[in-house]
């Protein structure tokens, strides 16, 4: 098992997260840099927010991308436009690629899913070049994501597995301030600077927020698998707690995420 997110289907992902990975990815590529010509490898593409980003810059020669899950691995394919875009189901601790074969080998709110992600980390060096860039971003799960804070802190006041539920997602791998930065350097990656990176995820109401979770999509909607009552009173809760004492709308919230760039000696 190298991937612990839960997929039910590409639209329950694409409204939990995929939306809001396509605003992180333009900021993503910002700080793990770009140039003409380069061949770059996207671990974990999912429904390709990162993926078809990176297409947007038409001088790269090639885009290879990974993906565990066979579900998103489909999705991206029937996507895919670009002849430069190539799109398999990999494990981003066992890559397919040969040694020195990337420019830049990138990973988008991957490595906290990953349960080795320092070997995931170590694959994505040994298949980029001497002097070529590896770069990953994830998710600040105790402290920067503010929409999937209110949901868990709201389950954990009503019970024990709440309380313990809480905990496996605040601390999950790579998510503290500087973990991710000492598992590229134990990797023996060189220059590693780590940055925090900020998006607003905009809601147009409860259900907008409540619908991917309510159909047991990623880590929170995992949670879900209750019996009638106790999800009708999960659901209440959590309704309560996005409304805030106003009328159910529309509502803005800030995530930040964990970046880190590291270069091949």
């Amino acid at each position: 098992m190298t991937s612990s997110f839960t997929v039910q289907a590409a639209s329950g992902y694409e409204q939990l997260m995929g939306r809001w990975s396509r605003r992180l990815a333009p900021k993503f590529i910002d700080f793990a840099g770009l140039a003409g010509g380069e061949k770059v490898l996207d671990v974990g593409c999912g429904t390709g927010s990162l993926t078809f980003e990176l297409a947007k810059s038409g001088d790269l020669a090639e885009i290879q991308a990974i993906d565990f899950s066979p579900v998103f691995v489909a999705a991206a394919k029937e996507r895919n436009t670009d002849p430069r875009v190539t799109i398999q189901q990999a494990d981003a601790t066992a890559l397919p690629f040969d040694d020195n074969v990337f420019d830049r080998a990138l990973a988008l709110l991957v490595l906290h899913f990953v349960p080795e992600a320092g070997k995931a980390v170590a694959e994505m060096r040994r298949v980029t070049r001497p002097g070529g860039v590896v770069a990953a971003v994830v998710w600040d799960h105790y402290g920067g994501m503010t929409a999937m804070r209110m949901m868990i802190d709201t389950v954990a006041a009503l019970s024990e597995s709440g309380r313990q539920m809480r905990s496996r997602y605040c601390f999950q791998p790579m998510v503290q301030p500087g973990e991710m930065k000492r598992t590229f350097v134990e990797q023996g990656l060189a220059d590693v600077t780590e940055a925090e990176l900020m998006i607003r995820m905009d809601y147009a109401d409860f259900d907008d927020f409540w619908a991917p979770i309510g159909a047991g999509e990623g880590p929170l909607g995992r949670y879900m698998t209750l019996d009638a009552a106790e999800r009708e009173r999960v659901e209440a809760a959590v309704r309560d707690a996005y409304q805030a004492g106003r009328p159910d709308g529309p509502r803005s919230v800030a995530n930040v995420a964990w970046a880190c760039r590291g270069i091949v000696p």
